[in-house]
């Protein structure tokens, strides 16, 4: 089983998006009894939170549901249960380092920052980003 985290600062527009979106591949690829997929926040702001409400309405816009969400904060438990973690910005990279001194292997979801629409308010951009990068995810697994 591959097991994958998705990680951005808050836990409410992108890591859910790109957790929610890759769900949604693994399933129409006939492949979800091989991946365990999550996302976790650097900040603990949002713990508890659900999706955001306009990130919620882009999935939903193209079917994809993310009811019973809520926000937590990445743990050093997660660093032993998850073989890959992705994080959406380098900001997260530089919390991550932070959070856990040492340790290697996070991973950039994208060879650029994804677009952040917390600021932005681009949730298209978004999901263009998040499609991206999960689709590379589900090609480099297979």
């Amino acid at each position: 089983m591959t097991r994958i985290l998705f990680v951005c600062h808050g836990n409410i527009c992108r890591s859910p998006m790109a957790e929610y979106v890759m769900k949604d591949l693994i399933r129409k690829a006939g492949r979800s009894e091989e991946f365990l997929i999550d996302s976790a926040a650097t900040s603990r702001e949002e713990l508890g939170s659900g999706v955001y409400p306009p990130a919620k309405r882009e999935l939903n816009r193209h079917g994809i549901a993310c009811d019973g969400h809520r926000a937590r904060q990445i743990t050093e438990a997660d660093l032993c249960r998850y073989d890959r973690i992705y994080y959406m910005d380098g900001r997260n990279a530089k919390y991550l380092a932070r959070m856990f001194p040492g340790v290697e292997g996070f991973r950039p979801f994208l060879d650029r920052d994804v677009a952040d629409p917390w600021y932005s308010g681009d949730f298209t951009q978004t999901w263009a980003d998040i499609c991206e990068g999960c689709e590379r995810i589900l090609e480099e697994l297979t």
